[in-house]
């Protein structure tokens, strides 16, 4: 995709292409992993084997995800494609299910209420499927209840489904670090404040003050919240390394740094003026999706992984993880700097061809990662969550 915008490449549509690219992001990278990570710590807490009850399900999802991968860039928007989509969001629909009740045949505790609450957000988000795919049945679909539509789904999907289950996972590994009663208020401080937060999105709709007051409280609550969860942290640092090996940590401060800076431009954006710029330009969106996605999310998945040594980390791992970590910091610098000088309507030199170079250079750390695992890897009976070293 992004040798496509840099290069000529007159056989491929690049929306199309860009469709492909984030629903199997979507489902074939985040939701599937999530899923794996959320079976892992219910079986390990459960003391239970219960990986082979998922099992059909999470093949399901991956064979939809692949099936989007491949369609998508070749039909665009089909008969096909959204047929594939929709079995992906059935898909979900029976995992959130199943792993609903899983949960409630046991105390499951704070981490619990997370994945609880993302369950129910990322089965709202295909609300936003719905609508868009309603709007383009009808063909009466004005560009701002489009927009609404696009943005409820994503909200839903990375602050919500993407954003809970992460933090769900987190919050297992530290609930022996901060008590109990302060987790469980940095819990509902963030419920309450989500859905407010999805009008962060659509601002440009112009609301009455009263609403406009909540979003701006609801933005400043998610801020508060984080920085009372680190907080909480700052004098836990022997159980914190106990925890998360060194490179654990790496990754998943360099998240939280991610983190952090979402919140604040969050904050920020209910500035009317920033938010007329932020809206009006699509790198910036770019950007900030980016940063969500790969900053938030996928260091964090990363830095569990390692952390729960679900992968092997010797030979070639370090550096693997080195080359696409740094990827991933060059791409966010070179997307939000070709944000803010699109907003003066100037444009970088060779811009497309870094970000192209960027690319590369995670999916080379990538399979150095992936190539360091090789026969290191296998299932113990049947849990693809475990690893042997």
């Amino acid at each position: 995709m992004r040798y496509k915008i840099a290069f000529a490449l007159p056989f491929v549509d690049q929306k199309h292409l860009l469709h492909g690219h984030s629903h199997f992001a979507f489902a074939g990278w985040v939701t599937q992993v999530l899923m794996v990570m959320m079976i892992g710590w219910l079986a390990a807490r459960s003391n239970k084997n219960i990986i082979k009850r998922y099992s059909l399900v999470l093949w399901a999802n991956l064979l939809t995800a692949y099936s989007m991968l491949i369609i998508f860039p070749i039909q665009g928007y089909s008969l096909t494609s959204i047929i594939c989509s929709q079995l992906s969001v059935i898909v979900f629909y029976v995992f959130a299910i199943m792993y609903w009740t899983d949960l409630n045949k046991m105390v499951p505790g704070i981490p619990g209420a997370w994945f609880k609450a993302a369950l129910i957000f990322g089965a709202l988000s295909s609300l936003g499927v719905y609508a868009l795919a309603a709007m383009m049945v009808s063909k009466n679909a004005h560009q701002n209840w489009h927009l609404a539509a696009e943005y409820f789904y994503l909200h839903f999907q990375y602050n919500g489904w993407f954003f809970f289950a992460c933090m769900g996972l987190f919050t297992a590994k530290i609930e022996t670090m901060v008590p109990a009663r302060v987790l469980k208020k940095i819990f509902w401080l963030f419920t309450g404040a989500f859905i407010p937060a999805y009008f962060l999105s659509v601002l440009w709709l112009h609301f009455s003050l009263p609403v406009y007051t909540i979003i701006v409280i609801a933005a400043l609550i998610q801020l508060i919240s984080w920085g009372w969860l680190l907080q909480s942290l700052k004098n836990k640092g022997l159980l914190y390394k106990q925890a998360f090996s060194l490179t654990a940590r790496r990754l998943i401060a360099l998240s939280a740094i991610a983190l952090s800076i979402k919140l604040f431009l969050q904050a920020g954006s209910v500035i009317p003026s920033l938010s007329n710029i932020s809206y009006g330009f699509r790198p910036i969106i770019i950007g900030y999706l980016h940063l969500v996605l790969l900053g938030v999310v996928t260091l964090f998945i990363l830095g569990y992984i390692v952390a729960e040594k679900y992968i092997s980390i010797s030979g070639k791992a370090i550096p693997g993880i080195i080359i696409f970590t740094s990827g991933i910091v060059i791409n966010e610098i070179l997307l939000m700097t070709q944000g803010v000088t699109a907003m003066s309507y100037n444009t970088i030199p060779f811009i497309n061809e870094a970000l192209f170079l960027t690319a590369v250079i995670m999916f080379i750390g990538l399979v150095v990662l992936n190539v360091s695992q090789w026969g290191k890897i296998e299932s113990l009976t049947g849990d693809p969550t475990k690893a042997v070293q």
